[in-house]
């Protein structure tokens, strides 16, 4: 079911379709490579929870899930400082974790959860990320699997939002920047 587009969309960047599909590839890519095991999915709050949900619906081997929530404090020109709003409700020792995230950016937060999480003892953990946004990293992380490659675009759609707003889409839009600056 499409949503109307609300005002200030500047333009469609992947349909409903486009992300279904390339969801679908990625929950095969995934239980393959972790064919025989269990697999606990780690969604961050709340950009994540529509593609966890969707990706979880798409891995055929069993999995568990699970949520973090973070907070970000930046300043400006500084990388920001982040700090764990809700931790995880169980233990992941000895367990093969997957980290999921709405948006890759410039890399900071993202190695932060990685090495929180590696210190807590996992069998393995891997990064699986709905869009990368390559030309923003400042810092190199291991994706693992990624659904697209995007420009330096303001998205919204599908868990991602401007002020709380548009997570609903069932697309992946191009915010207008005209709307944006009125909104700041």
């Amino acid at each position: 079911m499409s949503h109307e587009l609300p005002p200030g969309v500047e333009r469609v960047l992947f349909t409903a379709e486009e992300i279904e599909r390339r969801v679908a590839e990625l929950g095969a890519e995934i239980s393959e490579r972790y064919r025989g095991k269990e697999l606990k999915l780690i969604g961050i709050l709340k950009g994540s929870v529509f593609f966890l949900t969707a990706l979880a619906r798409a891995i055929t081997i069993p999995v568990k899930v699970d949520f973090l929530a973070i907070s970000s404090f930046a300043n400006p020109g500084s990388s920001g400082l982040v700090r764990i709003a809700k931790d995880l409700d169980d233990r992941i020792e000895g367990e093969d974790v997957m980290l999921v995230e709405d948006i890759i950016d410039t890399g900071f937060t993202v190695r932060y959860l990685l090495r929180n999480l590696a210190g807590r003892g996992p069998n393995s953990i891997a990064l699986c990320t709905l869009l990368d946004r390559t030309s923003r990293r400042i810092v190199q992380v291991p994706v693992d699997f990624r659904c697209f490659e995007i420009g330096d675009h303001f998205v919204i759609g599908y868990g991602l939002d401007h002020k709380q707003l548009y997570r609903n889409l069932d697309c992946i839009a191009v915010m207008n920047p005209e709307m944006l600056k009125k909104s700041t």
